[in-house]
């Protein structure tokens, strides 16, 4: 059987689908030009990233495609619904990344509080010429030990948010309708471990309660965040989108920060990619990042192992 793994794919899940017996091909087609390539090279199993989206023309049209492998947790370049009424099966890597993209949250809330994300950009161009200044500019710092943060879904990866939040000392607020509780462990590296009981509440009461809020939700129509929720926040509160780009209304969010009604913001996935609103980019209260939450050496080696074992136990090799 062959596979496109077409944004790439680490190589010990590579090693593992060949020793397998399947063909691995790895290149990157492009999206018009997928249709083609999957039906001249008979492909059965194409494994993408976000960068390749697969709808219901490369369904329909490619025949001889039996499994989409997403090697990620996102969907919303799949037309999975679609797919699977039309007899391919879509599998993802749901847990893999959880502990990357947790620490990606904690990477812009450290850089925000301490304003690491406007001084890498000024002290460049500044610090020679006006280092007392930029002192002041950024001497109002905060501290996330013993601040709220508010995490909206509360899945692999909302639970391991909450767990680098707990051992800073910071208080958790999460929601999430599927979740009602869960239990928290964090672990030692002398094998120590404690367990934190975290009840869920309602998506206002974390809103209104927390200093930063961070998203952790699946693909929905319309904001997760707009004008209404912003308003319902702390003033000068933080939020972070490391989940999908248009769980956030950038509009409203820039207005937010421009008004100092928000201070910070951290932002890993855009409405507009792979090109960004310019107001977004250009706003020195935005601590950026270009999706980049899974791509860790780690998390993709976790990540091909599970696809690979995936693809492995479906058929049967």
């Amino acid at each position: 059987m062959k596979i496109l793994a077409n944004d790439g794919l680490s190589r010990n899940g590579i090693l593992a689908l060949e020793n397998a017996g399947f063909e691995v091909i790895v290149v990157k087609v492009a999206q018009n030009q997928l249709i083609n390539y999957i039906n001249e090279n008979h492909i059965d199993i194409i494994i993408v990233r976000s960068g390749t989206e697969v709808r219901d023309d490369i369904i329909d049209d490619c025949p001889s495609l039996k499994m989409i492998a997403r090697a990620g947790v996102g969907i919303d370049n799949i037309d999975v619904e679609y797919a699977e009424a039309s007899g391919v099966r879509v599998i993802t890597a749901s847990d893999a990344s959880s502990s990357s993209v947790a620490e990606l949250v904690f990477a812009h809330l450290f850089g925000m509080v301490r304003f690491l994300h406007d001084s890498n950009r000024t002290m460049p161009l500044e610090g020679d010429s006006n280092f007392k200044g930029l002192k002041k500019s950024y001497a109002a710092g905060t501290e996330l030990r013993g601040k709220t943060l508010g995490i909206i879904g509360f899945g692999k990866i909302g639970q391991n948010v909450a767990k680098i939040a707990l051992s800073l000392g910071m208080k958790v607020l999460a929601c999430d309708p599927y979740v009602e509780e869960a239990t928290i462990e964090l672990d030692f590296y002398d094998g120590q471990a404690i367990h934190f009981n975290v009840l869920t509440t309602d998506k206002e009461d974390v809103l209104k309660n927390s200093d930063f809020i961070t998203l952790h939700t699946p693909y929905q129509e319309g904001h997760l965040i707009s004008v209404k929720e912003i308003e319902m926040m702390r003033d000068g509160a933080g939020i972070i989108n490391t989940s999908r780009g248009g769980a956030i209304d950038e509009v409203a969010l820039v207005d937010a920060l421009n008004e100092d009604k928000l201070f910070y913001a951290g932002i890993d996935t855009f409405e507009n990619e792979p090109t960004p609103a310019i107001q977004v980019l250009m706003n020195h209260k935005i601590s950026l990042t270009p999706h980049i939450g899974s791509s860790t050496i780690e998390a993709q080696a976790r990540i091909a192992h599970e696809i690979a074992e995936q693809i492995m136990e479906a058929f049967e090799v």
